[in-house]
């Protein structure tokens, strides 16, 4: 029987060109599938999110709340380069890589990565992210102000020759689509325009089909994972195409209502303007109340609170003394308490300039819109 197995010295002689070239068999690692890089991905974020917690008590240790508070994602991202510094930079597996048994390679060459590639992953995952949200709401602003003077341009030209306008409105009607209102538009959109979530989306969804790249750093960057388990061949792989179709078809609906809204409310705002037409005309005038206040520009009142919690305690007497009364952004007494949807109070101010240039509460990380947030009154 191990003569049958093994095979005898003269057999193995005469076929040595043959057996020599099939003797080193080796073992094909299959590629991981979607639940063995979620669930990677689900253990390192654990680990960050409990080193990160760690660093938030050691900074608020030394510099006090405040500066921990002001300064949270600052920690976290550098909590998270330490963390793939000390494992995937110097060739280690991460925390999450070692719990589900995967290992990354390069795509094309099916080798360990390169430190080029190492480096390059870890700046793309972290630093360029971070890098893109502190200048995002700068770059939003520039945007956002550029086109309210160019909105501003045009309606005022539209004002001052609405006369001759007029008439020939009264032919044809205006065009669905013009300058005026593709601004108009991107004014209204400019966050989710400018949003990278619409990305991250359609990647999301790319990885669900193929299993592979669950972070858009690792596909620019051609890093897949193997498992490195021995399967038996009666053991099936499975992965997640479902939630992938379950994503794409979320992502279509939203769009098609997003686009069916859109037209309506273009449809809705032409029949207005020719109905109102030649009402204008008897008037013999234009309004300019909206180049002066243009409706995605809320009118606010900054200039002295309504409401000072400071000079009055007792204002809002629902809210108890000491602590509560302060407003967690700038540790001082409530000036025109309000109250977001998840149900946390703010200073108006503050809460404010927190969502122009986060759209989230500040405790809990629910979205928040301007539009939402309630003043609270005694």
């Amino acid at each position: 029987m191990p003569d049958d197995v093994m095979g005898s010295s003269e057999p193995s002689s005469k076929q040595s060109p043959i057996a020599s070239a099939s003797a080193p068999t080796t073992h094909f690692f299959p590629f991981a599938t979607s639940p063995d890089i979620i669930r990677s991905h689900e253990k390192d974020s654990f680990a960050t999110a409990n080193l990160t917690n760690q660093a938030q008590s050691v900074v608020r240790a030394l510099k006090g709340a405040r500066f921990a508070h002001g300064n949270a994602d600052t920690i976290k991202n550098l909590t998270e380069l330490l963390y793939f510094s000390l494992t995937t930079l110097i060739g280690n597996r991460t925390l999450g890589e070692e719990y589900c048994d995967v290992v990354q390679l390069e795509n094309d060459t099916l080798q360990l990565p390169s430190l080029a590639r190492r480096l390059g992953y870890i700046v793309s995952s972290v630093l360029i992210p971070w890098m893109f949200s502190h200048s995002l709401p700068s770059l939003r602003r520039k945007l956002r102000a550029r086109l309210e003077r160019s909105i501003a341009r045009q309606q005022v030209k539209a004002a001052t020759q609405g006369s001759s306008f007029s008439t020939e409105n009264n032919s044809k009607k205006p065009s669905f689509w013009n300058s005026l209102r593709v601004q108009e538009y991107i004014l209204e959109h400019l966050d989710s325009l400018t949003s990278p979530s619409p990305m991250y989306a359609l990647s999301l969804a790319t990885f669900y089909f193929t299993g592979a790249y669950y972070h858009l750093s690792k596909r620019i960057w051609g890093l897949r994972y193997i498992f490195t388990k021995r399967i038996d061949e009666s053991e099936q792989r499975v992965g997640y195409e479902v939630l992938g179709v379950l994503l794409v078809l979320q992502m279509t609906i939203q769009g098609i209502i997003h686009l069916r809204k859109t037209i309506k409310s273009f449809q809705e705002e032409r029949d207005s303007s020719a109905q109102a037409a030649p009402v204008e005309q008897q008037k013999g005038e234009t309004s300019l109340s909206s180049i002066q206040n243009p409706p995605s520009i809320p009118t606010l009142n900054a200039s002295t609170p309504r409401y000072d919690l400071s000079e009055n305690p007792s204002a809002v007497a629902w809210i108890p003394e000491g602590q509560n009364q302060k407003c967690t952004l700038c540790l001082e007494l409530f000036k025109d308490p309000s109250v977001t949807t998840c149900g946390h109070v703010f200073c108006w101010t503050c809460i404010r300039d927190w969502v122009r240039e986060k759209p989230e509460c500040p405790l809990c990380r629910q979205e928040v819109l301007a539009s939402k947030i309630l003043p609270v009154r005694g």
